[in-house]
């Protein structure tokens, strides 16, 4: 029996990655019913307010009498926005259920798969956990943790470097490299950058791939107000928040008349606390964050250890020594200072390499 839950789970995983571009801010999930050695129905949650996963496979079939559920995440006791998933299940007539893992969420966190339990339900918990882990490992950080989960995404030659003196860097890395960026801001809730970059770039900060996708928000950290006007994220769909120390209010009132969203944080030392940014964007339900900024940004959060998993992405060009490098850091005057990461990935993409680290 274990060896084919774990074939029906990574059929339920496989499925629950088709929402990965549109669950926001709720977890990817997917579910598969096997009724006598046959799938008889298969669903996935698609977007926040529509079925669950649950619903939509049951919603697939009329005849789950004495079948199994296989599903990635355990199933939802409370009402929220839709019933109860168990007492769907349980309605149906299903006479086992396996989970891949339990719901982080404090509303759900076991009470699901105990009302399973009490209506006579075999309950299987744990099967393929990992993997179920690790598609929604920003919906888990934002419940256990009260914030995102927070990937850097960064470009640089050989020489680590990001750009010219001059701060030109269109483009370094090759299109295919611009192109897996695509996907990882796609599946991103939010996009983090500096006012520097936003002055300098002048980005939109989207994601452009050939499937439907949500698009991520766009997040700008301007402690004084320097956004422009005239920014081209002003003119696009969707939300833009600007997160600020200053008190200016004429300021705030312009921006918030061309449609930015503005919003006051704690400052420290001047600058905006990035520990008090993170707890901020977990309020506004931001699962997974990617930044893309420059060396100051990526340098405090650096520093902070605020960053969960770093991308980069290395081209096969010298940019030379007057070019400006990955993180601005003080602090840091010998072997001993270094800030140290883990390689858990290396691959090429197109003519690059793409690096994946984590924290030792």
């Amino acid at each position: 029996m274990l060896e084919l839950d774990a074939f029906y789970m990574a059929k339920a995983l496989q499925l629950a990655k088709l929402g990965r571009f549109s669950t926001d801010p709720n977890p990817r999930v997917g579910c598969v019913l096997v009724k006598d050695g046959v799938i008889v129905a298969e669903g996935f949650h698609v977007k926040a307010g529509q079925a669950h996963a649950e619903i939509v496979a049951l919603n697939n079939t009329d005849n789950v009498q004495g079948a199994t559920a296989y599903v990635t995440l355990e199933p939802c006791s409370h009402q929220g926005k839709t019933p109860p998933c168990c007492d769907a299940l349980i309605n149906a007539g299903v006479t086992r259920v396996v989970a891949a893992m339990q719901d982080p969420n404090p509303l759900v966190s076991g009470r699901g798969l105990e009302k399973l339990k009490a209506a006579g339900i075999e309950v299987v918990c744990g099967v393929l956990e990992a993997d179920a882990r690790l598609l929604n490992r920003g919906f888990i950080k934002r419940m256990t943790e009260h914030r995102p989960f927070v990937r850097s995404k960064l470009a640089m030659s050989l020489d680590g470097r990001t750009a010219m003196a001059s701060g030109e860097s269109k483009w370094i890395t090759s299109q295919a490299a611009r192109a897996d960026v695509h996907q990882i801001r796609a599946e991103s809730s939010a996009i983090l950058t500096g006012i520097n970059t936003v002055l300098a770039d002048d980005p939109a900060l989207t994601a452009r791939i050939d499937e439907a996708v949500e698009q991520p928000i766009r997040v700008v950290l301007d402690s004084k107000l320097n956004m422009p006007l005239t920014a081209q994220m002003a003119k696009l769909a969707g939300r833009t928040l600007i997160l600020t120390c200053s008190s200016d209010e004429a300021k705030r009132l312009a921006l918030q008349t061309v449609g930015f969203e503005v919003y006051t944080l704690a400052n420290k030392n001047g600058q905006l606390d990035l520990q008090d940014v993170l707890s901020f964007l977990a309020e506004q339900q931001i699962n997974e964050l990617l930044v893309e900024a420059g060396s100051l940004l990526n340098g405090a959060l650096l520093a902070e250890d605020l960053v969960d998993e770093w991308i980069i992405y290395m081209a096969p060009c010298v940019l030379g020594v007057q070019g400006r490098g990955l993180f601005t850091m003080s602090g840091l005057q010998s072997m001993a200072d270094k800030k140290s990461l883990c390689f858990q990935e290396v691959r090429a993409v197109g003519p690059d390499l793409k690096f994946t680290l984590t924290r030792p």
